[in-house]
């Protein structure tokens, strides 16, 4: 019951607790918002709902939901998606800076629900080159506000479609290429291009081989660990993380020319024997030996498993047993590689003749 005040300056609210014990709550400016107040706090309490959550910004919620997700996920996650979320980069005049945080932050997420256009306005004026990711992540981070109950919906869906940037023209070493790069890199690394090309393995992955790993007689490697953030992590039992990667001839030869380290059992070990800095090795031995190999400039390391890539579907292997043994999924090998798979027809008919023929063969014998 709302009651004014005997001073004649505000209302006041007279209500039984949960225990039965009459209580009091003053002043308030109106006998409505009295009324208000018990509605939105003290009735609710009085059912048992739950207390309401705070409200918080954009910018707040930001390492919150950071803090919770690091629990389930590795720490370059984490990172990857802290940066994508404070996106700080040299800009062209004519570029919107790419942080989420900064848009938006000061915004209290209730307010964000309700604007989807402000975001599809936002989005669309964001250098493409990174556009994809940075929305990724806007949309997950919001994705969790909604899951937490800070957020009705999620205003970046409804933004409008988040489409992926065309994937990079597929750039395959030929034999020569890998040959001239190995004969370049110091003696630790020369046979690297060779088996890297060989396997598919991701740079991440080769750095955490070791020698245990490698089965001769199967003709096999088990891909069980790979460099995070600096650290080794051993990699879960799915056949996309851990599984075994077919050895070939050439491949083979490459493990011959490594000289094992007894005070390491990785492959390809830091010069002092630890795990190698992928960023030290980039700068120290990638580059220097592309420039005086004369391979074209642009050259990654990750070029590698694109040229394992596509010589394996030359070869004629199938883009399942691909995705399987790089640790991929089928989408991903047609995303990247589709150029090549449409050159695939005419082997595939050479196959099927010979399927059909060697079985009118063994009818005919039959």
């Amino acid at each position: 019951q709302p009651y004014k005040l005997k001073s004649g300056k505000g209302w006041g609210l007279r209500y039984y607790d949960e225990n039965g014990v009459r209580r009091r709550k003053s002043p308030f400016p109106s006998k409505s918002a009295a009324l208000e107040h018990y509605r939105n706090v003290i009735e609710p309490r009085l059912r048992g709902d739950p207390e309401p959550l705070a409200e918080l910004t954009f910018g707040q919620f930001v390492p919150l939901y950071l803090e919770r997700h690091a629990a389930g996920v590795r720490r370059r996650t984490i990172d990857t998606l802290r940066e994508r979320l404070g996106h700080h980069r040299q800009l062209d005049d004519d570029e919107q800076c790419a942080c989420a945080t900064c848009a938006f932050g000061d915004i209290p997420l209730r307010d964000l629900e309700r604007m989807s256009g402000e975001i599809a306005s936002w989005q669309a004026k964001l250098p493409e080159r990174w556009r994809h990711d940075v929305m990724q992540a806007l949309r997950q981070t919001l994705e969790a506000a909604v899951r937490l109950g800070h957020m009705g919906g999620n205003p970046a869906k409804l933004a409008g479609r988040n489409p992926q940037p065309p994937p990079r023209p597929v750039r395959a070493y030929t034999l020569a290429e890998l040959d001239a790069l190995g004969a370049e890199l110091s003696v630790r690394y020369r046979p690297l291009p060779a088996f890297a090309a060989a396997t598919g393995l991701r740079p991440e992955e080769w750095g955490a081989a070791e020698r245990r790993d490698v089965h001769r007689r199967e003709r096999i490697l088990n891909v069980r660990r790979t460099i995070s953030s600096g650290e080794v992590v051993e990699l879960g039992k799915t056949s996309r993380s851990r599984r075994q990667v077919p050895l070939s001839r050439r491949a083979l030869e490459a493990l011959d020319e490594l000289t094992p380290r007894l005070n390491t059992p990785l492959l390809f070990p830091a010069p002092a024997g630890g795990l190698i800095d992928l960023h030290n090795f980039r700068n120290r031995e990638w580059a220097p030996a592309v420039e005086a190999s004369g391979v074209r400039r642009s050259a990654r390391p990750y070029d590698l498993r694109s040229t394992f890539a596509s010589n394996a579907l030359a070869a004629g292997v199938s883009v399942f047993e691909l995705a399987r043994v790089m640790g991929t999924s089928v989408q991903m090998i047609e995303r990247h590689y589709g150029a090549l798979l449409d050159g695939a027809g005419a082997d595939i008919t050479r196959r099927i003749d010979a399927f059909d023929a060697d079985h009118e063969r063994d009818a005919d014998e039959g």
